[in-house]
């Protein structure tokens, strides 16, 4: 994503629950979260777990060339035209499994 240093990116639960304390899930489990298997639509960024069931902008489970349910952490840093504060909007739902 584009980088702007002055605004840190802030990432946070819908109920105030720390992040560290959130479920881990599987890309598996990620992957029914696409917009198409389940009423969820999550991603992935730098391996926590984004809710955007509720962004107009996701509404069938992409975003442009961004398909939800899986790891977009590459795509979002080489692509995105936007700086990582976008994600301010959505909250972290859980954290994504590294093994």
């Amino acid at each position: 994503m584009a980088e702007e240093a002055s605004i840190p990116h802030t990432p946070s639960t819908a109920s105030g629950q720390p992040i560290a304390e959130l479920p881990e899930y599987s890309k598996h489990q990620l992957a029914l979260r696409n917009g198409q298997d389940r009423d969820e639509i999550w991603f992935a960024y730098q391996g926590l777990i984004y809710d955007v069931t509720h962004s107009r902008l996701w509404r069938r489970g992409n975003h442009y060339e961004h398909w939800a349910g899986q790891d977009l952490t590459a795509e979002l840093d080489r692509d995105a035209p936007h700086t990582v504060n976008v994600l301010d909007k959505f909250y972290v739902v859980g954290r994504l499994k590294t093994s």
